[in-house]
């Protein structure tokens, strides 16, 4: 069973978490199979998308959707990783052309460097007229190398947003995705990805603490084999036998990050409301039926021109902002 592991370093200021997704990443690759399955690198790139996006979300305690996306110029033209606040999960990529079996990250994405990656903070109950938040930053490092990790993405991405140091590990395969965050914690009250808690204090103690400097190291000492085939238990013994560990109740069971798509017809409705009623009808004036799949699940939705009609006349009946669905 998946499971999500909490703990902290007792009078350090050092949090770390441990996911590991087993039941629910199966579940997103046996979707995608009835597709076609993804290449052996992109699932190891979908996989340690899918575990960081369940580290960020446990760690920031967002109430809504986190959304994590690479995109760029190489044959996966994008990865998309979507996580609600109680661990529900969805993951998909669009792959056009060959991927090698051992394709860095550069490879696959960021062929001429221009590629980017973005975390958007989508709140469960948004106002109207307010907006997501959503942070960007390139795949290359401070000084235009190439960046061929995900993990290392992410740890540029949360050193410029929180200005707070960050340790990731991440491994995935075709049966297990899974993931170790450490990191330093705040000076002044709790940093999000919005950068609201930083302070001065936090920006100069970048790299600076000794005892998270010497968790990091533990912590990326643990090899892909370790972290894909040892359970919970035994991973954080191993590291830090040395250190006063206090762990917090496990989220597994009915709290466990799992699968579950959000996509509707309504959904679907609200799509075609914003494609027109010129552009549907003609599609169903090719086609005789519009049909739509769900990248995320598989699920197929299909509008008759009946449907089609009935789409559009919800829209007139619709009181004024209330046409599209979120």
């Amino acid at each position: 069973m998946s499971e999500l592991h909490k703990f902290i370093f007792d009078g350090l200021p050092v949090r770390g978490m441990l996911v590991r997704l087993d039941d629910a990443w199966r579940d997103i690759l046996l979707r995608r199979r009835q597709s076609g399955a993804y290449p052996p690198a992109v699932t190891e790139l979908l996989g340690e998308m899918t575990a960081a996006g369940v580290l960020m979300q446990a760690n920031i305690k967002f109430n809504g959707a986190l959304v994590l996306q690479v995109h760029g110029d190489g044959p996966v033209k994008l990865a998309v990783v979507e996580v609600q606040s109680d661990l529900r999960l969805r993951a998909t990529a669009t792959v056009q052309g060959e991927v090698a079996a051992n394709a860095p990250l550069s490879h696959m994405v960021n062929v001429h460097n221009q590629g980017r990656c973005a975390i958007t903070l989508d709140p469960q109950d948004r106002q109207p007229g307010q907006q997501p938040y959503q942070g960007v930053v390139p795949l290359h490092g401070d000084h235009k190398e190439k960046l061929e990790k995900v993990s290392e993405v992410l740890e540029h991405y949360m050193l410029q947003s929180e200005q707070l140091d960050t340790t990731l590990v991440l491994a995935a395969d075709e049966r297990v995705a899974a993931g170790l965050l450490i990191q330093r914690l705040p000076l002044q009250g709790e940093a999000n990805l919005a950068g609201s808690g930083v302070g001065r204090a936090d920006e100069d103690e970048i790299g600076r603490n000794e005892d998270y400097n010497r968790i990091s190291i533990l912590a990326k000492s643990l090899k892909r084999e370790e972290l894909l085939e040892l359970d919970a238990d035994t991973i954080l013994h191993r590291l830090f036998w040395e250190e006063k560990v206090l762990r917090f109740a496990p989220q597994d069971g009915a709290h466990a990050p799992r699968f579950a798509c959000t996509c509707s017809r309504e959904r679907v409705s609200g799509m075609l409301r914003s494609l027109g009623r010129d552009e549907v009808e003609s599609i169903l004036a090719e086609q005789g039926q519009v049909e739509v799949a769900c990248d995320f699940c598989g699920a197929q939705y299909r509008f008759d021109p009946v449907d089609a009609a009935s789409v559009f006349l919800q829209q007139a009946q619709m009181p004024p902002g209330s046409s599209s669905v979120q």
